[in-house]
């Protein structure tokens, strides 16, 4: 049921892609949630039903360096698993409501039968140490979760974001356990380029959440010029964040795998915290772009200038985070780009939400200009020069 070949040596499978098509109807759930829950409140409840949602995927993805996904066991487990976060999905517009028992449910049978078949599978080894250690968390994570379906609906949220900081702080503390103590990230061996594979297509998913969107709001609206502007401004920064995100230079391009006795510490800070910004980033902006093309020419008020400003400003933050941990620095094109953006904020509330769209795309633009540069070669040695620039 385990992996044989050595980190690197394996790809991202066929089963894996299977399981990834449940994700397509959990973003498109995600980004309309936010939409018809523009209000501070409305985001807080969207936050926390993406921070399950994103970690039962990232626990998957890490829980695949490992898994044969060709042993039958195993895809039997990934069809489950598949199920899970389809019920995670349809329960999300009422998850705190009615639908918060079927958000809960799914989402705590995703969480502890995937780390006890990994306890069971590997056994009395470091690695069935640290699993088992990581269900105990899970579970603990769980009561929380379960509470929180009990109490009043007015207090759901607070006891979820509990919920959240259990489950998110575990692997900072180590999964520390009474009478076991902590599991090093030392101890996780773990294929870096697979996990960074897995996160380039969920993150391509999370992007073509926006061309649904803009697709849709096209075809229910007239095509005037305004709408079409509009539309044209919103695909462009599109293709921009997809053009960074992709970049040799700070983005999750195809890359060496950085020498470091800590590799799954970097790894878990760029792949499952850092990823999470930059995934919640591209939903946020599907949600501004059907804001701005259903009303091209309606004054940008703070609802519409909060989220312009948090898709790609949740991205550049993310961007940040993945960078520090595999360099060690900090990418200052992206600092100042974010800088800039945060203070375009009152530029963009005397426009219209077409202009402050293009206001946003223009940082954007301009980003992608002052770091974008012939790669002249294809040496290790020359890219982490460059790289070092900027």
């Amino acid at each position: 049921m385990l992996r044989g070949a050595q980190p690197g040596t394996h790809g991202v499978g066929g089963m894996e892609l299977f399981f990834d098509l449940v994700y397509v109807f959990t973003i498109i759930q995600l980004s309309h949630y936010l939409l018809h829950h523009l209000s501070w409140t409305g985001a807080a409840e969207a936050v926390i039903l993406f921070a399950a949602v994103w970690w039962g995927w990232n626990y998957t993805a890490w829980a695949l360096n490992w898994m044969d996904p060709q042993h039958v066991a195993v895809r039997v487990l990934m069809a489950v698993f598949m199920l899970c976060a389809l019920g995670m999905a349809v329960a999300i517009p009422t998850a705190f409501g009615a639908g918060a028992g079927l958000f809960v449910g799914a989402y705590l049978l995703f969480q502890l039968l995937r780390a006890g078949f990994m306890a069971a599978a590997f056994g009395r080894t470091q690695m069935g140490r640290n699993y088992t250690q990581l269900l105990i968390w899970s579970a603990l994570a769980g009561v929380v979760w379960t509470v929180g379906v009990f109490v009043p609906e007015e207090h759901r949220l607070a006891v979820w974001v509990l919920a959240v900081l259990v489950d998110y702080l575990g692997p900072a503390a180590q999964f520390w356990v009474p009478g076991l103590g902590g599991s090093r990230m030392s101890t996780w061996p773990v294929d870096e380029a697979h996990l960074a594979e897995r996160c380039r297509l969920v993150f391509i998913i999370a992007l073509g959440e926006s061309i649904l969107i803009l697709g849709n709001t096209l075809i229910e609206a007239e095509l005037t010029g305004e709408v079409v502007l509009a539309a044209l401004i919103g695909f462009a920064a599109l293709v921009m964040l997809w053009w960074l995100y992709f970049s040799t230079r700070h983005g999750n391009a195809e890359h060496e795998t950085p020498q470091t006795e800590e590799a799954a510490a970097m790894a878990r800070a760029a792949y499952a915290y850092a990823h999470a910004l930059m995934v919640g980033g591209a939903i946020v902006w599907a949600v501004a772009i059907e804001l701005v093309v259903a009303h091209p020419h309606d004054p940008a008020d703070w609802t519409v200038i909060t989220v312009l400003t948090a898709g790609p400003g949740l991205y550049l933050l993310g961007n940040l985070i993945f960078v520090r941990a595999r360099s060690g620095r900090i990418a200052r094109s992206r600092l100042i780009a974010l800088l800039v953006l945060l203070a375009s904020v009152p530029l963009g509330l005397q426009l219209t939400t077409t202009g402050a769209a293009a206001v946003v795309a223009l940082v954007l633009l301009v980003l992608l200009l002052s770091t974008a540069r012939v790669r002249q070669s294809s040496r290790p040695a020359d890219v982490a020069s460059a790289e070092s620039a900027v």
